[in-house]
């Protein structure tokens, strides 16, 4: 009969091995897409429409959150490709392909909320809640099989976040959305958003402590 600490042991090796088959997938997938990026380099039209198909939905969903328009994230999705095309050869060998694609579509990103800003006609506001359009919101007068009280609690605690992010400074809200959403370590932050890593972590740790704020009450 296994002991308590035998029984510690094995659940250890077991979360260790779990890790280990983790950090191998994810090594391969990154030689794969500089493999691909190599290609593309090259000119592979081929290569391209692979890497396009393996990042096109990552990279629209970090500039939804980052926009908070899901019109605009697909143009601005559509035009980080373009760049990434246009741009191939600037592309160092042997660099990871996630934060230098990510880092032209948050750069797109925050021209356009800039843009946006100095636009007086239109509120940044009222463009951000147009853009969510009414498919997002439109389950949430609707009740589940599970019952109402816990199904509405999870979308209104859903949008306080949402609400809460976007209330964000740009710089804060980029850091944390990478970091919390896409798992990003901090060095690849570092060279998606152009800044030192100890900027990166300052940013992350302000964003953290606003929405801790913000949201005391869902907490």
């Amino acid at each position: 009969m296994r002991t308590e600490r035998e029984s510690e042991s094995e659940s250890e090796r077991g979360v260790t091995q779990g890790r280990t088959h983790e950090d191998e997938a994810l090594a391969v997938a990154r030689a794969e897409d500089r493999a691909l990026m190599a290609r593309v380099q090259t000119g592979d039209e081929a290569a391209f429409g692979a890497l396009m198909e393996r990042w096109e939905r990552p990279v629209k969903s970090v500039i939804a959150r980052l926009v908070f328009n899901v019109t605009e994230a697909e143009e601005l999705a559509q035009e980080t490709f373009v760049r990434v095309w246009q741009q191939r050869e600037k592309f160092h060998e042997g660099a990871e392909v996630r934060p230098w694609v990510f880092s032209i579509a948050v750069n797109l990103a925050r021209n356009r909320l800039r843009w946006w800003r100095r636009r007086p006609e239109v509120a940044l506001e009222a463009w951000c809640a147009a853009g969510e359009g009414e498919k997002e919101r439109g389950g949430e007068g609707e009740r589940g099989s599970d019952g109402a009280g816990g199904d509405m609690e999870r979308k209104e605690r859903a949008w306080a976040v949402r609400d809460a992010i976007a209330a964000l400074p740009v710089e804060l809200r980029e850091a944390i959305v990478l970091f919390e959403f896409e798992e990003m370590s901090q060095a690849e932050i570092a060279v998606t958003v152009g800044a030192s890593v100890k900027a990166v972590e300052a940013r992350v740790a302000r964003a953290r402590e606003k929405l801790r704020v913000t949201l005391r009450r869902w907490v």
